[in-house]
């Protein structure tokens, strides 16, 4: 029963430290995010594990970290206020060529960050040409350009 207190107290611990961390934190990782990743599972590992590193455990804490997730997800289908808290929704930070500078701080987005999805995404270069710019809920930044003048 202690590996199954732990494993949830885990769990929770988890997603609420990601949600403070933002989805940007887990959409594009640098190097220094891995390696903050490897930390954080090992800490978590420890955690989960205690003294008791048994085959049994082990499945234990694995079947209970799924049955919290398919709960939470069951919970969210269910109830669409507790996915807007628990996921979040997509952020608009450009608007009409303009950057949002306060919604870009909140999401710890950059005008780097930005540019590079113009520019990888759709082949754009300069803020003017991007319409909206929108982090999704999965910490990806999607960009709809600006209308060409015909």
């Amino acid at each position: 029963m202690d590996a199954v207190l732990r494993a949830a107290v885990m769990y929770l611990v988890l997603v609420v430290l990601f949600k403070i961390a933002g989805r940007r934190s887990l959409a594009d990782l640098t190097t220094f995010d891995f390696v903050l990743l490897l930390i954080v599972g090992e800490a978590t590992q420890q955690a989960l594990l205690g003294d008791d590193f048994s085959v049994t455990n082990s499945i234990l804490i694995i079947a209970t970290l799924i049955a919290i997730d398919v709960g939470f997800t069951r919970l969210k289908r269910r109830y669409g206020r507790l996915a807007r808290v628990v996921d979040g929704g997509p952020t608009l930070i450009v608007e009409n060529g303009q950057w949002l500078h306060l919604r870009m701080q909140e999401a710890r987005v950059t005008e780097e960050d930005v540019l590079e999805a113009a520019r990888t995404g759709q082949g754009l270069v300069r803020l003017e040409q991007i319409r909206y710019a929108i982090i999704e809920r999965n910490g990806t930044i999607s960009i709809i350009p600006a209308q060409q003048a015909s």
